[in-house]
């Protein structure tokens, strides 16, 4: 149906209107036919019903009646006259049962069961025709039951009353077997109408399903196999949808990889550039400092000795050539004896910083002499430094700038113990475990307060980098840019490096690295 017409709902939907009325009013006139055909159906069973109970207390008074008359006649009976009191009786029970169901199947009625019918004309007629044989019933079977004695059965008004009942018994018979067959005769026309409405009901609601049939389930299934085509049309189309789309996320994932793997090694190249650079600056500082140390020892260091022999040469010729005053001093002796302590404590000072720049014993011998010297120089009666370390000189000795970096660590945390914490002790410890070197500087001096801030923490901007601060208050200790030195040397070895320090406890530097012990080449560095 090319005219039926759509409504939008509010949820968006589209419902056939036309489809929808004509299914409930289809369903509307199946149900008022289903409803109709059953309750006509069930009226006429229940009024069957009703007359089969009628027809059964009609079609008993014939039994009734031929029971009447045997025990009539066992009462008039002289064979019988042992058990006259009891045939008696029994005519006695059986009348009334027989009379009341004669009576009341005349009415329509079955009073025991709650059931009333009207009986048609004719069987009103054909009941009118039996009652003078039902009431010559009556009139002979009063008068036998009211016998008292066997011997009143001889008597005139007993016979004829015995020969009325057996002359009206075979009219009656018959006439109840004619009101029996109308009965019946009656209920098969009744259910012959049943059966026809019931019949035009069915050709009814058929012709009803097909009408429905041909005007709205056929153009509702071509609908249907119309939608059915677009949606499988659409299907194919969402198919090759989710086929461009999978196609386009795997080439957006590839991209997205590439692009991921390319600021990968763009940054680990740059890290490496960084890396590289920092590397050739500290190598450039330790030859700068191999330089200075050198210059200082072999330069200046031979320089301010050649002075003080000179001095002391000096010294030597002034005592021979001049003579002592009235003291017995000789004139400017003190003068040069100053002279000559302060050269000695230049050269003093010169060996210290060539030491400091780059002592000759770390490169000749290794860390650990290196280390154990420098906590001998910062020993004194005021600061104990120890060293403790389970490497050993059957050990290889390590690389280079593993060496220098583990030194310089010490040679900072050292130095910045002694000249600010004010320690009473500073332990060293370089240890090898497992696959790793670890040292460990820490000190019982003042300690210090670590910022959170960014101005004073730049030393724990790399995540190997972890403070504790466990205090409050105090002064503030800045970050040395040798400390931050450190760290860049650290980073290019890929170690991990944690201050922690904590007001009037001291403060710990560690420093692990991932190494493991084997043979290097060593220059003179």
């Amino acid at each position: 149906m090319s005219d039926l017409h759509t409504h939008n709902t509010n949820d968006g939907s589209v419902i056939p209107v036309r489809f929808t009325k004509l299914y409930m009013t289809l369903l509307i006139i199946l149900a008022i036919l289903l409803t109709a055909g059953q309750l006509l159906t069930q009226w006429r069973i229940r009024a069957v019903q009703d007359e089969l109970w009628v027809i059964r207390y009609t079609a008993l008074q014939r039994h009734q009646s031929q029971q009447i008359v045997k025990q009539a006649l066992q009462v008039t009976d002289a064979s019988e006259q042992a058990s006259f009191g009891e045939n008696v009786a029994e005519l006695k029970a059986l009348f009334p049962v027989f009379e009341r169901y004669h009576l009341q199947s005349r009415e329509g009625r079955v009073t025991e069961y709650n059931v009333q019918i009207t009986n048609s004309e004719k069987v009103q007629k054909l009941y009118e025709g039996i009652r003078p044989h039902f009431d010559a019933f009556r009139q002979s079977a009063d008068r036998l039951m009211r016998l008292k004695h066997f011997d009143e059965v001889r008597q005139p008004d007993v016979q004829a009353s015995l020969r009325l009942m057996l002359a009206n018994e075979k009219p009656f018979l018959e006439k109840i077997d004619g009101i029996v067959r109308e009965y019946t005769g009656e209920m098969r026309a009744k259910l012959s109408q049943l059966q026809s409405i019931e019949l035009y009901l069915y050709i009814f609601t058929v012709i009803v399903l097909v009408g429905f049939g041909w005007l709205v389930f056929r153009p509702a299934a071509q609908k249907l196999k119309q939608t059915f085509a677009q949606l499988v049309e659409a299907e194919s189309q969402t198919a090759a949808a989710n086929k461009k789309l999978v196609s386009a996320n795997r080439s957006l994932k590839e991209t997205r990889q590439k692009l991921f793997e390319a600021t990968k090694q763009q940054y680990e190249q740059q890290i490496d550039e960084q890396k590289l650079r920092t590397s050739y600056l500290i190598a450039g500082q330790e030859e700068e400092r191999k330089r200075m140390s050198r210059e200082l020892h072999d330069g200046l260091g031979q320089m301010l000795t050649a002075i003080k022999l000179q001095l002391e040469g000096l010294e030597a010729s002034i005592v021979r050539t001049t003579s002592t005053d009235e003291n017995g001093m000789i004139p400017h002796a003190k003068n040069l004896k100053t002279l000559k302590s302060l050269v000695t404590q230049t050269i003093q000072e010169t060996r210290t910083i060539s030491n400091n720049l780059m002592p000759t014993v770390l490169s000749d011998f290794g860390i650990v002499p290196a280390i154990k010297m420098l906590a001998e120089h910062d020993r004194n009666e005021r600061i104990s430094v120890t060293f403790e370390t389970n490497l050993t000189p059957a050990m290889p000795r390590l690389d280079k700038n593993v060496e220098i970096m583990l030194y310089r660590v010490t040679q900072e945390a050292v130095s910045n113990a002694v000249k600010h914490a004010n320690p009473s002790t500073i332990q060293i410890e370089l240890m090898e475990r497992g696959k790793t070197l670890q040292l460990q500087v820490s000190d019982d001096g003042r300690g210090f307060r670590i910022s959170r801030n960014k101005q004073d923490n730049e030393l724990r901007k790399s995540p190997l980098d972890t403070s504790n601060d466990n205090t409050s208050n105090g002064e503030l200790r800045p970050p040395s840019q040798g400390l931050h030195n450190i760290q860049e040397r650290i980073k290019l070895l890929n170690g991990k490096f944690k201050i922690n320090s904590t007001l009037g406890k001291g403060t710990k530097i560690q420093v692990v690295i991932p190494y493991q012990t084997h043979l290097q080449p060593h220059d003179t560095y």
